[in-house]
């Protein structure tokens, strides 16, 4: 397989340079993370306030969320700057994801790093903003409207680890339609294969659903899974693009060698 300038193709790193390349893709991001955390540090509070809006919207007036360790703030605002960070510098790391995943590409294919690294912090911000404005207020309302004969004494620890797994879990299911062009790329999927396999689709979806959403109510698993539905749609239309382009690019092959 033909690289750039300086580099190995897959089949010719040994165990230990594969290893060794993931230290140093790990290392970037750590640095990178690293760098994005210090602004959010900075921010924290206010990017707290950004993230407790949700739930505290619906709190009775002057309520706040509470602590019950005399450390809990500290690491709050430690985790809300880093989470902070992952969004912020997404791009660099997906980057590095790619130079990992993909060291072995010829020197056209290269092309792909900007696609996939727009693709891919598109929707990684696209599905934590679904969450954020459509889930996670649904999910907090439901939850108090149940709980509404009795004082809410929410924690910053339990509501924190309630928010990083309706963000994150939903941003990472919005990479669908990404997985989905670089799997058609390499010519692992096919439109056709999707749509023979939509019911199952729909079936593990639903599951995915019920997994990230922490409402057991229908309606919120509906709101979480019908967009994802439309993932799957818009991933199938990709992938059909770009098995035309691959099928017309086949035949522009077969008629010049001939």
């Amino acid at each position: 397989m033909r690289l750039g300038k300086g580099r190995k193709s897959p089949d010719e790193m040994t165990f230990l340079e594969h290893l060794e390349d993931l230290r140093k893709r790990l290392f970037y991001s750590f640095v990178a993370l690293f760098i994005g955390f210090v602004p959010g540090w900075i921010f924290s509070k206010e990017l707290y306030a950004i993230l407790a809006r949700p739930v505290t919207q619906y709190l009775p007036a002057g309520t706040k969320l509470a602590f019950t360790t005399l450390t809990a703030p500290f690491m709050l605002y430690m985790k809300v700057a880093f989470l902070a960070s992952l969004f912020f510098m997404s791009p660099f790391v997906f980057l590095q994801l790619w130079y990992f995943v993909a060291p072995g590409l010829y020197l056209k294919e290269k092309k792909y790093a900007v696609p996939f690294v727009l693709m891919t912090t598109f929707f990684f911000s696209l599905g934590a903003l679904f969450g954020y404005f459509i889930v996670f207020p649904w999910a907090c309302r439901f939850f108090l409207t149940l709980g509404r004969d009795f004082q809410p004494v929410i924690t910053v620890d339990q509501y924190f680890g309630f928010a990083l797994k309706i963000l994150l879990g939903i941003a990472l299911v919005f990479e669908l339609p990404t997985l989905v062009f670089f799997l058609s790329k390499m010519g692992l999927i096919t439109a056709r294969w999707m749509v023979r396999n939509f019911k199952y689709a729909v079936l593990l979806i639903f599951v995915i659903a019920a997994v990230i959403t922490p409402t057991p109510d229908a309606i919120t698993q509906s709101i979480v899974a019908v967009p994802m539905i439309v993932l799957y749609g818009i991933s199938i239309l990709i992938a059909l693009v770009v098995g035309r382009g691959k099928e017309k690019a086949r035949r522009t092959g077969t008629d010049q060698a001939g």
